[in-house]
């Protein structure tokens, strides 16, 4: 199998009970998780080599962060150890027309501190076939950008396919910096994953007569986008999510994808996902797959069915992480929604 390195923030996840408001909760349910290292943790589960690169402070949450990872499976020997504290992020789930509700408490976390020479990436690199991070990651401090071009430019240099899921976060950059940073990085991308709102706001590419903030689907929108996206940048696979909410308790599920060098754009099949158990992880979850499918050399029609289904199946999981297997995303993906106990 595949070794795959991933590289970002882990946080500390505090959420309250069921659909409760933060001003009903007296106790948070303790997760960890973010975009990499949700991204790992799936690979790792699908049996590939599995190293998540960042930085934890050294104290016992930061040990806590780490036992989280390696209960999966996933590779530390990477971590470098500095800053003070680790980053946390707060979730009220919501239900229904109620949307759920992140507030960050992630500044001066100890990936803001690490600097590109706290990493031996010739080290990390060695045999790796395929590297992964997201626009969180440059987004989380003013000396992030530098350390994810150093990991991308390693990257290359060894010969390794990079994937980027673009994945805009207002509540830590402006889209005019996000377009800043992250256009400056897309020259080592092959695969680049976002919806329409992500190649926007991130990459400043407009579809033809589409409106990214209408809620509602317009394929037309994507190929435009996905062709735009591969004349700037050469990507070899264009990738995005298609999300309808319907509520907060009930979404429409699937993606689509195009091939860079021909231009053929395939849409997959879609799920209706209700209730949803939770949706935090759930672009990771898609990422995961596509990555683990792309790696083993599936052609990337079938490789994006199993990427959607990973992910569809993510939404009935608490917590960041999709913890399932890769028997269990084909069965779905091959047609066997049924729910049926297996016994």
């Amino acid at each position: 199998m595949a070794k795959i390195v991933t590289m970002g923030e882990i946080m500390l996840r505090l959420s309250t009970p069921g659909n409760e408001r933060f001003i009903q909760a007296d106790t948070f349910d303790v997760n960890y998780g973010g975009g990499e290292a949700n991204v790992a943790v799936s690979l790792a589960g699908f049996g590939h080599e599995a190293e998540f690169v960042t930085a934890l402070p050294d104290n016992p949450i930061g040990e806590c962060a780490l036992a989280a990872l390696r209960k999966y499976g996933v590779g530390t020997k990477h971590v470098a150890r500095c800053g003070e504290r680790l980053g946390i992020y707060f979730l009220e789930t919501g239900a229904a027309m109620r949307a759920s509700n992140v507030v960050y408490d992630r500044a001066r976390s100890a990936i803001c501190t690490a600097r590109p020479e706290d990493f031996d990436f010739n080290a990390i690199f060695q045999d790796a076939e395929w590297f992964h991070f997201t626009g969180i990651t440059p987004a989380v401090s003013d000396t992030a950008p530098a350390l994810t071009e150093a990991a991308l430019k390693a990257a290359k240099d060894h010969g390794v396919t990079v994937s980027v899921d673009l994945n805009f976060r207002k509540k830590l950059w402006s889209s005019e910096k996000a377009r800043e940073v992250m256009t400056g990085l897309m020259e080592y991308v092959d695969v680049c994953i976002g919806n329409e709102e992500d190649a926007q706001k991130v990459l400043g590419f407009r579809p033809g007569n589409t409106d990214v903030t209408a809620g509602e689907l317009e394929l037309a929108g994507y190929v435009d986008i996905f062709n735009q996206m591969a004349d700037r940048f050469g990507f070899r696979y264009v990738v995005g999510s298609l999300r309808e909410s319907f509520s907060a308790s009930d979404n429409g599920w699937s993606a689509c994808i195009m091939d860079g060098r021909t231009r053929e754009f395939y849409r997959s099949r879609r799920y209706r996902i209700t209730p949803i158990v939770d949706r935090v992880g759930g672009g990771d979850s898609f990422a995961a797959g596509l990555i683990c499918a792309l790696a083993e050399g599936k052609e990337m029609k079938e490789a994006l069915e199993f990427a959607v289904a990973a992910s569809a199946l993510k939404h009935t999981i608490p917590g960041d992480l999709n913890l399932i297997t890769k028997e269990e995303a084909e069965r779905l993906a091959g047609g066997d929604a049924s729910g049926r106990v297996q016994r």
